[in-house]
């Protein structure tokens, strides 16, 4: 079953154009079992990021190479708030797509 995962961050003042170049040069191919990625702007200075997966064992698996792209990004994020943290994520089994 095709998994997805779907993280909120929001980027310090005047770090935008770093955090999309750190997007910009993952590769997918470090990830075996991944299908798609998006970065969405949210809202200023906010984004969520999309991955798509074969799985959510090839989700699970791909955590290491997630964690290490965070880790790039961690310089770049503003701390949420409320306990959050640097991330608000969530992953889980697609239930429902509509394609045209």
């Amino acid at each position: 079953m095709t998994a997805m995962n779907v993280v909120h961050m929001r980027v310090k003042p005047g770090m935008e154009a770093d955090y999309v170049r750190v997007h910009k040069e993952l590769s997918l191919s470090t990830m075996p079992g991944s299908r798609s990625f998006a970065l969405v702007k949210t809202g200023e200075r906010s984004f969520i990021v999309v991955g798509e997966w074969d799985s959510m064992a090839a989700l699970a698996a791909a955590r290491p190479a997630m964690i290490g792209s965070l880790d790039k990004l961690r310089p770049l994020l503003e701390d949420l708030g409320g306990g959050r943290g640097l991330t608000e994520a969530y992953s889980g089994d697609v239930m429902l797509r509509l394609d045209p």
